[in-house]
């Protein structure tokens, strides 16, 4: 029996402060006019306490705005945290939805069981997005490839200067409207391969969603911009040999037999929009081959033609075409090659059914607003 669960308050017993002084329309249509990504944020947030003695309690719905922390809480000594990413989503009848939002919830649960973090029920935090849009709804914008960026965060607010699990825990949720998440929109991308850093090792927090993978990645995502790339690769840390996935997105390769090949490790995060996209691709009757992917693999295959199409997908990005790999003695494709076509079919595919444009035959899509 889950304890949590007993312990989990009821959707009516979120206490709501409005904001005394929200967005007026006027301001809120110049945001949403060129949003950007996660830069201007909403009006409110929700936030839940959990406490090793009273399991999660007093879920609140109040203006954004800076937490209070002490200067020992045990998250800014010892990066006790996680966090997720979703959206939400418009459809033309002005409803509101998320894509698997189940799916978020289980991997903040799988993401805290590795960081010694209490799990979140996911019947918890699925309200805590309805709770969010029931009072900041405007802001989910009704423009092509926008929406609104859900971010789900939760770390050890305890202060104490010990090493252990903290007994005090908060769990926030924001949001931000966002536009597409590279400049470059859907169009493809060049990617620098990163021959010096990892991003994770064997046995570490590669499979979770804890911002330390992503404070990793930095250095080498900075030296990716300063070689005129969007992202960068990451080969697995003991041989440096396989491929593992970019700063924040799961790749993907598409073989001249129509086969899909995707890297398979345990310090690898499990992407939700990679697998759905591999379940949009198996429906159409292409094989999906998940396992280890050497470089060579990737490289040797742009060249002979085995490999048509190289693809990077995740929540913010959706699905972005790579045309170019890049390192410091080869380049593999061209920087002038268009996204494509199975990867340009399949993005629309998804995109389609996160919009409503499209049947939801496998039932991803959960109403927000209502």
């Amino acid at each position: 029996m889950d304890l949590n669960n007993l312990l989990a308050p009821h959707k009516h017993d979120y206490a709501v402060t409005p904001h005394p002084s929200p967005r007026t329309e006027d301001d809120l249509s110049a945001i949403l006019a060129a949003p950007g990504f996660g830069e201007v944020f909403t009006d409110h947030m929700v936030d839940l306490c959990w406490s090793e003695r009273g399991g999660w309690h007093r879920p609140r719905v109040q203006p954004y705005g800076p937490i209070e922390l002490e200067p020992a809480a045990a998250v800014l000594h010892y990066a006790q945290e996680i966090f997720e990413g979703l959206k939400a989503y418009r459809h033309a009848d002005g409803s509101i939805w998320s894509f698997r939002p189940e799916a978020n919830a289980e991997r903040l649960q799988r993401s805290a069981r590795r960081m010694a973090l209490p799990e979140l029920p996911t019947e918890l935090f699925v309200e805590s997005l309805k709770q969010l849009i029931a009072i900041d709804g405007r802001w989910v914008p009704d423009a092509p490839e926008a929406s609104l960026y859900l971010r789900p965060f939760m770390f050890a607010k305890e202060a104490f200067l010990g090493v252990r699990p903290a007994r005090k825990v908060a769990y926030y949720l924001i949001a931000s409207p966002a536009g597409p998440y590279f400049t470059s929109g859907p169009a493809p991308v060049s990617i620098w391969l990163s021959e010096e850093y990892s991003r994770a090792g064997k046995g570490g927090t590669g499979a979770a969603k804890t911002g330390g993978n992503y404070a990793s990645s930095l250095l080498a995502q900075q030296i990716a911009y300063d070689h005129g790339c969007a992202q960068v690769l990451f080969l697995d840390s003991e041989e440096g040999t396989y491929i593992e996935e970019l700063g924040g997105m799961n790749v993907v390769l598409v073989k001249a037999d129509g086969t899909l090949v995707t890297p398979e490790s345990d310090s690898i995060l499990k992407g939700i929009t990679r697998d759905s996209i591999l379940q949009l691709a198996q429906d159409r009757g292409h094989k999906v081959e998940r396992r280890r992917v050497p470089i060579d693999e990737w490289r040797d295959g742009v060249a002979t033609g085995e490999v048509t199409e190289v693809f990077a997908c995740g929540t913010a990005a959706v699905v972005t075409g790579i045309n170019l790999l890049k390192g410091e003695s080869f380049e593999a494709g061209s920087a002038d090659a268009p996204i494509g076509e199975l990867t340009s079919s399949l993005r629309q595919e998804l995109t389609d059914i996160q919009y409503g444009r499209r049947d939801d035959v496998h039932g991803w899509m959960t109403r927000l607003d209502a």
